[in-house]
């Protein structure tokens, strides 16, 4: 059976693997960037949305380089999803050699780090709401490299140019797709 677009199956299977709160809401945020640009380029909403949750559903046990997200890929298999899906997950690792060659695999990489630089963003706000994040309060705090410093400013800047995005237009619609989520998001 494909559970590639059963979010619930999905959704059963990351909390199964992650008891984080902070990662499971990371789940859910790049979730949303990921099915905002399914739907900005008509792909399919479901199976990227489902790509994106479970790309690091293995993190939590297996942390280290050397296991994520190898184990989780090895999971998926056995769990019947298909090589598309697993190869998805595997390239938003850059150290994992799987090449980001299919739009998903390029969308996944550049929503990846930014969801969680605003969600950080979002965090130092006095309102810790995500309604007041603005994409000239996440460029200031990228310039801090004390601020956030587990995220990649090179992975973000260049997750936008491989998906041939301005900056500016790509930080933007990421904080419209988490606005749109900010209660799954608890922001």
């Amino acid at each position: 059976m494909d559970n590639s677009r059963n979010r619930d199956y999905c959704l059963s299977l990351l909390k199964e693997y992650t008891k984080s709160d902070s990662l499971l809401k990371h789940a859910y945020a790049v979730e949303s960037c990921v099915k905002a640009y399914a739907a900005k380029f008509n792909e399919d909403v479901e199976y990227w949305g489902n790509v994106a949750l479970l790309h690091d559903f293995d993190y939590e046990k297996f942390p280290t380089a050397e296991e994520h997200p190898f184990k989780g890929a090895e999971i998926l298999k056995e769990k019947g999803f298909d090589e598309n899906f697993i190869k998805s997950i595997l390239s938003h690792a850059s150290y994992s050699g799987e090449p980001r060659d299919t739009l998903l695999k390029k969308v996944l990489f550049a929503c990846d780090e930014l969801a969680g630089f605003i969600t950080a963003v979002t965090y130092v706000r006095p309102s810790k709401a995500i309604s007041e994040v603005e994409v000239s309060s996440v460029k200031k705090k990228m310039k801090d490299k004390a601020f956030a410093r587990a995220v990649s400013r090179e992975d973000i800047v260049n997750g936008a140019a491989e998906l041939n995005i301005p900056l500016d237009e790509h930080i933007q619609f990421c904080i419209d797709a988490m606005k749109k989520n900010h209660e799954l998001l608890g922001l």
